[in-house]
C-alpha cells in the first residue's frame, strides 16, 4: 500500500529518497527533507476501456489518467484503446478525449494522438479479433511491451461477456518474460449473492482472482486509507478501540442531490445497493477490523474479510425491524423548490425503490459485542457529508451538574470522509468565565491544511495507478464481495414482501422519522453531521437536525 510496499505482480515500487529528518528527536514536528513522489512510475501498457464512449469514462477514466500523465507517471509506452458501440473513428474518439479533458498538459497530448478506438458490439467475435491486432500492433509501435489493462466501464450486465470473449481471443493471459494482463471491474458486481457468485464463475473462467481489480472510488480517499494509520500508527487509540470504551458507532453517507438523470439506473439498485454493499461496508472493515500483520495486499483484505464475517445477519423478519428505508418526496435544497423521487426521468410513479435507509448491524467478536453500529445513507438529504463518528462513553461519575454541563456531549471521535476530509475529536472543555460552565468543543485536523502545498491523487488516479503498478490493496477480493451480499441480502428479501414498508420525507430533511425511532430503541440518537468544523466561541458549526 506505500511506496515501499511489495506490489501483487508489480515487483517492489520504487521508494522515494529517506529523510535524514525522520530519525531527528531534538525538535518536536521534524519536517522531511523531501518528499517521495505521490504516485511512482507506471510500466508501459495498453489499456483497453469498454464502455469508452460512456459517462463514466468522460468523467472519471480519462481526467484521471491525464493528471496521471502530466504527472510523469505514466510511460511513454502507453496507449489507450477504446471500444464501444457508439460508431466513431479514431479521429472522433481522440476528439472525444480532448473534449473531456480539457485541462491536460503536453505530456497528455502527446499520448492522446495514438490512442485508437474500435465500434463493436460486445457479443461480437468481430470486436475482439480487432481488438487482439489492436493489441499486437501496439506492441510494435507503441512500446506497450506485452502489458494489458482492461477497464470494464460498460453496464454490469455485459461484465461476463467480455471477459469470457477476451478468454476465447487470448488476450487474458500475460505473454512470457514478466508481463501482466489486468481487468478493472466497476460496481456494481452483482446484483445480491446469488448473481454476484455467478459472475464470479464468468470472470475466473477467464482470470485468476489475482489478475481481477474491483475497483470501489471510496477505498481511493485519503481519508478511508488514513483509517490504518490512525489506527495502527498511533499508540494513543488501538487501546481503546472497542467495546469497553466505544458505546456506538455511526456511518453517514448523505448527499443533497437527487438521482440526477439517472432514475433509469436507480430502479434496477436503490440505496442499498448503490452504497452500502460496497462503500459502507468497506469503510466498516477497516474502520472496525483487527491489525492486518502487514500493509501487504492479501494481509489486509484477509481482516476486512473476517470482520465482514462477524457482521450478523439477521432473518428477513429481522431485517424489517432492523432497518429502515425511506424515499424523498418533493421539499426544498437550499432554499430552492425540488422535486420527488417519484416525479424524476425514468422513474415509476409507484416506484419502490428506497432512496433512503437506516440499519442497526451487529459485530459478533470480541472486540464489538454489544456495540451497536448505525448505518444511514439518502438523497435529497440537507447537505453532502460522509462521516464515520466513534461515540466513547461516558465518564462513570460526571462531576458537575447539569446546569453547567448541559452542552456536554460524549467524547467522539469523527472521521470525516468527505467533503473537508479530516478528523476531528469531540472532548469537554471549560467555557472562559467566572462560573465553571463545560462544554463540548473540537480539535480538528484537516487534510487541506495539514498538506497544505502538497501534491495529492484523486481517487480514480490513486485506483488506476494501482491497478498499473499490479498493487491490489486498495481493491476488493471476491469473498469480501460475496461477503458483503450475504450481510445485504436479507434486507432485500424482507423488503421485497408485502409489509416491507416504505417511509417518505420531504427533500431537505434527514430522512423518515421512523430512522430517528430506530435509534431511540437503543437509547441512542443520530448525531448532527459536522460540516464545518471551525470553532466559533468554543461552539462546533453544525446543520440542523
Amino acid at each position: 500500500m506505500t511506496p515501499e510496499a511489495t506490489t501483487q505482480g508489480g515487483g517492489q515500487a520504487a521508494a522515494g529518497p529517506a529523510s535524514s529528518d525522520a530519525t531527528n528527536t531534538s525538535k518536536a514536528h521534524p519536517r522531511p527533507r523531501s518528499l517521495p513522489p505521490v504516485l511512482s512510475k507506471a510500466p508501459p501498457a495498453a489499456m483497453v476501456i469498454f464502455g469508452a464512449s460512456g459517462d463514466l469514462t468522460a468523467r472519471k477514466i480519462l481526467p484521471a489518467l491525464a493528471r496521471l500523465a502530466d504527472r510523469g507517471v505514466l510511460d511513454d509506452g502507453f496507449t489507450v484503446i477504446g471500444v464501444a458501440r457508439t460508431a466513431w473513428t479514431d479521429e472522433e474518439f481522440r476528439a472525444h478525449v480532448a473534449e473531456a479533458t480539457p485541462e491536460g498538459g503536453s505530456k497528455w497530448k502527446a499520448l492522446t494522438a495514438r490512442f485508437k478506438y474500435i465500434t463493436g458490439e460486445y457479443n461480437h467475435p468481430e470486436t475482439f479479433s480487432t481488438l487482439k491486432a489492436h493489441l499486437d500492433e501496439s506492441d510494435r509501435l507503441d512500446g506497450t511491451a506485452g502489458n494489458r489493462l482492461y477497464y470494464l466501464a460498460t453496464i454490469p450486465s455485459v461484465f461476463g461477456l467480455v471477459a469470457e470473449a477476451l478468454a476465447e481471443h487470448a488476450c487474458t493471459r500475460p505473454a512470457e518474460g514478466g508481463t501482466f494482463a489486468r481487468v478493472v471491474v466497476e460496481k456494481p458486481y452483482g446484483r445480491d449473492l446469488d448473481s454476484a457468485i455467478a459472475l464470479d464463475e464468468q470472470m475466473h473462467a477467464a482470470f485468476d482472482e489475482g489478475q481481477i481489480y474491483r475497483i470501489d472510488h471510496y477505498m481511493g480517499k485519503e481519508t478511508v486509507q488514513n483509517v490504518l494509520a490512525l489506527r495502527f500508527a498511533n499508540a494513543i487509540f488501538e487501546p481503546i478501540w472497542n467495546r469497553r470504551y466505544i458505546s456506538q458507532v455511526q456511518v453517514t453517507v448523505a448527499e443533497s442531490l437527487g438521482v440526477e438523470h439517472r432514475g433509469g439506473f436507480y430502479e434496477t439498485a436503490g440505496a442499498l445497493r448503490d452504497i452500502v454493499q460496497n462503500h459502507v461496508m468497506q469503510v466498516l472493515a477497516l474502520t472496525l477490523m483487527e491489525s492486518p500483520t502487514s500493509t501487504e495486499a492479501d494481509r489486509v483484505r484477509d481482516e476486512k474479510v473476517k470482520l465482514l464475517h462477524a457482521v450478523d445477519i439477521p432473518t428477513p423478519d429481522e431485517a424489517v425491524d432492523k432497518s429502515v428505508r425511506g424515499q424523498y418526496t418533493e421539499g426544498f435544497i437550499d432554499g430552492e423548490k425540488v422535486i420527488g423521487y417519484r416525479q424524476e426521468q425514468d422513474v415509476s410513479p409507484d416506484s419502490q425503490t428506497e432512496t433512503y435507509l437506516a440499519l442497526r448491524l451487529r459485530v459478533e467478536n470480541w472486540r464489538w459485542a454489544g456495540v451497536p453500529i448505525f448505518v444511514r445513507t439518502g438523497k435529497r438529504l440537507p447537505a453532502r457529508v460522509t462521516e464515520v463518528a466513534l461515540t466513547f462513553r461516558s465518564v462513570p461519575f460526571l462531576l458537575f451538574d447539569h446546569r453547567t454541563s448541559r452542552d456536554l456531549r460524549p467524547n467522539t471521535l469523527v472521521l470525516r470522509i468527505q467533503p473537508d476530509e479530516g478528523i476531528s475529536l469531540e472532548f469537554g472543555a471549560k467555557v472562559p468565565g467566572e462560573k465553571f460552565h463545560v462544554r463540548s468543543v473540537a480539535m480538528d485536523f484537516s487534510y487541506a491544511e495539514a498538506f497544505a502545498g502538497m501534491e495529492s491523487a484523486d481517487g480514480y488516479e490513486r485506483l488506476i495507478h494501482d491497478a498499473m503498478v499490479g498493487d491490489a490493496t486498495l481493491f476488493i477480493r471476491s469473498d469480501e464481495v460475496q461477503q458483503a451480499w450475504r450481510i445485504v441480502d436479507p434486507y432485500l428479501k424482507a423488503w421485497s414482501e408485502p409489509g416491507g414498508g416504505m417511509h417518505f420525507y420531504p427533500a431537505g430533511t434527514w430522512g423518515p422519522h421512523m430512522a430517528d425511532l430506530l435509534v431511540e430503541r437503543s437509547g441512542d440518537e443520530w448525531r448532527n453531521p459536522v460540516i464545518d468544523l471551525e470553532l466559533s466561541g468554543g461552539r462546533l458549526t453544525e446543520l440542523p437536525q
